[in-house]
C-alpha cells in the first residue's frame, strides 16, 4: 500500500495501522529527512516525494508493480504569499497553493498508478469538514476532491476497485493548524461535536482500514463523515 503525505498526522496513523497489520507500506513526503525518520520509527519504505510534482510521482508509480491500497493523506493549508505582492496576486497564489495540495496531488497521484490498481483495491482520500463550512480556500479544495472521488468511483467501479473520501472534522494532536489553535478555539470546535471530544489519528486511521478492507467492497463513491456528529452546515 501507499500513503502520501504519510510522514506525521493523519497519514502517519494511517501508515501504522496498515504496518501493524504487517501489510507492506510504503509512506511519502517532501522532505528526505522526514521521510526516514518516520519510514524507521514505523518499519516501514519511505519514498521522498512531492504530490504536486508530476515528474516526481512518474517516478515514484514506476517503481510500483501492483498496489492494493491507496490513501491520498497529502495536504494541508496554503502557503502564505510573500510581503508586498498585490491583493489579487495574493489571492490566486493562495488558491493556487489550496488546490495543488489538496486535490491536484490526489489526482496526479492516483492517474499515474491507477494501471497497478488491481481487482480488490481501494483509493482513499481524505477530505475535510471544511468542505461543508468555513473552508475558504481549503475547503473548496476539498469539496474539489470529493466531486472529482464520485466521478472516479464510477471509472475505477467497473474493474473491482472502490474510491472514497474521510471527510475528517476537528483532529487534536497534528500540525495541521501550524501552532494556531487556541484553547478556545479547541473548546468551541468540541461543544460542535455530539460525543464532545476532539476526533484522533487512529479515528481515522481505523476507518481508512476499514474501507480498505473486504467488508467494505460494497461502499464507493462515498464521503465519509468522521466528526463525531459535529454539524455540517453552518
Amino acid at each position: 500500500m501507499l500513503v502520501t503525505g504519510g510522514t506525521s498526522g493523519i497519514g502517519r496513523a494511517i501508515a501504522a495501522r496498515f504496518a501493524a497489520d504487517q501489510d507492506r507500506v510504503f509512506l511519502t513526503g517532501r522532505h528526505p529527512d522526514t521521510v526516514a525518520r518516520a519510514a524507521e520509527e514505523l518499519g516501514v519504505h519511505g519514498v521522498t516525494c512531492d504530490a504536486t510534482d508530476p515528474g516526481q510521482v512518474a517516478a515514484l508509480a514506476a517503481g510500483f508493480g501492483e498496489l492494493d491500497v491507496l490513501v491520498n493523506a497529502a495536504g494541508g493549508l496554503p502557503q502564505a504569499a510573500p510581503e508586498g505582492v498585490p491583493a489579487l496576486e495574493a489571492v490566486l497564489a493562495q488558491w493556487h497553493s489550496s488546490l495543488a495540495q489538496n486535490l491536484l496531488g490526489a489526482v496526479l497521484t492516483t492517474t499515474a498508478v491507477r494501471d497497478k490498481l488491481t481487482s480488490g483495491s481501494s483509493v482513499i482520500s481524505i477530505g475535510s469538514i471544511g468542505a461543508e463550512r468555513r473552508g475558504g480556500s481549503y475547503g473548496a479544495a476539498k469539496a474539489a476532491l470529493a466531486a472529482w472521488n464520485a466521478a472516479l468511483s464510477r471509472e475505477l467501479g467497473p474493474h473491482g476497485v472502490t474510491s472514497n473520501v474521510i471527510s475528517a472534522g476537528y483532529i487534536a494532536g497534528t500540525n495541521f493548524f501550524q501552532g494556531r489553535m487556541t484553547d478556545e478555539r479547541h473548546d468551541a470546535l468540541v461543544q460542535e461535536t455530539h460525543d464532545k471530544r476532539p476526533g484522533t489519528v487512529e479515528d481515522i486511521a481505523e476507518t481508512a482500514y476499514f474501507l480498505a478492507s473486504p467488508g467494505a467492497r460494497h461502499l464507493t463513491g462515498q464521503t465519509i463523515h468522521v466528526n463525531g456528529g459535529a454539524f455540517t452546515t453552518r
